[in-house]
């Protein structure tokens, strides 16, 4: 069948999601309903994401149910979302058109000139937050899509007016390769979501195609110092520009200073001077994220100093490094990481901080992601002084009967750090409330539901 066209359909059509309260499908929902479309959705339960859609006039059905769908035109779903859906299955029997996620926000993606799909293993969301502020501190009006809540938009969606347009591109199940990026920003390139690739060679070929989707006119933007990358883009016809951290690369950092945990630095384009960014996150990666900032907005004719003026607003997207308030005089941090390499990077930054006892409360992501990268968890957290385990957040998956956390915790434990593993999240809260003492640093982490325990923790400052 035909690529969905929002052509396909007639202006102020009904379309209707399953699956609405996902921080991505409410994103493509406020868009179109800006556009001018009649919105409608349906999920398990009404979250704070679905409350905010309804404030916008947009209706959500609470349970799935194949009423919800009555005068539809066109219906859009989750990946998680399956045929025994009755919503799903009821919109087959009056054939109306069905499309997922990934082919919806392509198709809005393709009304704009300067659309930038943003991919990688890593660092999605903290690059589009970074470029949101440069293109929002130029004032171009753009419209943005984004993994995270960002304070900047008030949310995870901003619906412009112009030709500007700005989503992460994920690779999972090759969902970005319905996209039409105009820029493709390629921050690396690692092992993941190998429950869908077979290893990292696919998972190479998947960004090799993306990059492609970028055409003759188009521009691919990738990070230089990543084996993977330079592999994956070997052979490619692509218009290809590197960052990284010398100047094998195009773009590139020189006069890097540490002053409070914040770097800065000077932008290098091929051997000249660009623009000298003072950041306000941490992290030798938010460097790198920043240099591939600046390359697009240079693409885009934003000039230099706008382009690092707008980073330099940005202090942090919601769980990413967040500073959620104080426990015993401890400082408790939010934080996404849930990939190996994410992990050794935040509790590296960590490190550069003034602090006493660096601890680290982790929840595992999947047992896929758990039980393929087993090796690399069980080192990643050396940074750490104390580090807790606790249960799996299976997400879309059901328990394969042999990764288990406590085990993962064992091991961890056995290499030689200090490691526990605490099922309930009530009891992780009593151990800290125990345990943590001033001066402090203690990070949630995980994409789970493990920030409930930061919240616990800091209620009462909120």
């Amino acid at each position: 069948m035909k690529r969905f066209e929002l052509s396909d359909i007639n202006p102020g059509s009904h379309i209707h999601f399953i699956g609405i309260g996902g921080i991505s499908m409410s994103g493509l929902a406020v868009i179109l309903t800006e556009k001018g479309y009649k919105v409608t959705g349906s999920d398990r339960t009404k979250n704070n994401i679905c409350q905010k859609l309804e404030s916008k006039g947009i209706i959500i059905y609470e349970g799935h149910n194949a009423e919800n769908i009555k005068g539809a035109d066109l219906v859009v779903h989750t990946a998680a979302v399956h045929m025994d859906n009755p919503e799903m299955s009821a919109a087959v029997e009056k054939g109306i058109r069905l499309i997922d996620r990934a082919e919806c926000l392509g198709a809005i993606m393709k009304l704009y000139k300067n659309a930038v799909g943003i991919s990688g293993t890593h660092g999605k969301t903290t690059t589009t937050a970074l470029l949101t502020h440069a293109l929002l501190y130029a004032d171009v009006d753009p419209t943005i899509s984004i993994g995270g809540e960002l304070d900047i938009i008030d949310g995870n969606i901003r619906a412009g007016k112009s030709d500007y347009f700005v989503t992460e591109a994920c690779e999972y199940t090759n969902s970005f390769l319905k996209f039409f990026p105009h820029i493709a920003v390629i921050t690396n390139i690692e092992e993941d979501h190998l429950d869908f690739f077979s290893g990292i060679e696919q998972i190479r070929e998947s960004f090799a195609s993306f990059a492609e989707l970028t055409g003759d006119n188009g521009y691919v933007v990738a990070y230089g110092d990543d084996e993977n990358i330079r592999l994956a883009l070997n052979n490619s016809k692509c218009n290809i520009i590197y960052y990284g951290k010398d100047s094998s690369c195009d773009y590139y950092p020189e006069n890097i200073e540490i002053i409070d945990g914040l770097p800065h630095f000077d932008v290098m384009y091929k051997g000249e001077f660009k623009v000298h960014i003072d950041l306000n996150v941490p992290g030798f990666h938010n460097i790198m994220n920043s240099l591939s900032v600046i390359a697009v907005c240079d693409l885009l004719e934003i000039s230099p100093e706008t382009s690092a003026k707008g980073i330099q607003t940005y202090k942090g997207t919601h769980r990413r490094f967040e500073k959620l308030g104080k426990l015993n005089g401890a400082d408790i941090i939010a934080d996404y990481a849930h990939h190996p390499t994410e992990i050794k990077a935040t509790l590296k930054t960590a490190k550069t901080f003034s602090h006493n006892k660096l601890w680290c409360i982790f929840q595992p992501h999947t047992y896929t992601r758990t039980r393929t990268l087993w090796d690399s968890f069980v080192t990643c957290f050396d940074d750490a002084d104390k580090l807790i385990l606790t249960h799996i957040y299976a997400a879309r998956e059901q328990f394969d009967g042999i990764t288990r956390a406590s085990d993962l915790a064992n091991q961890i434990k056995n290499n030689g750090s200090d490691c526990v593993y605490i099922e309930e999240f009530s009891d992780i809260c009593e151990y800290l409330k125990e345990h943590v003492s001033d001066n402090d640093m203690v990070f949630i982490m995980g994409a789970g539901d493990i920030i409930n325990i930061g919240n616990e923790l800091t209620k009462n400052e909120k």
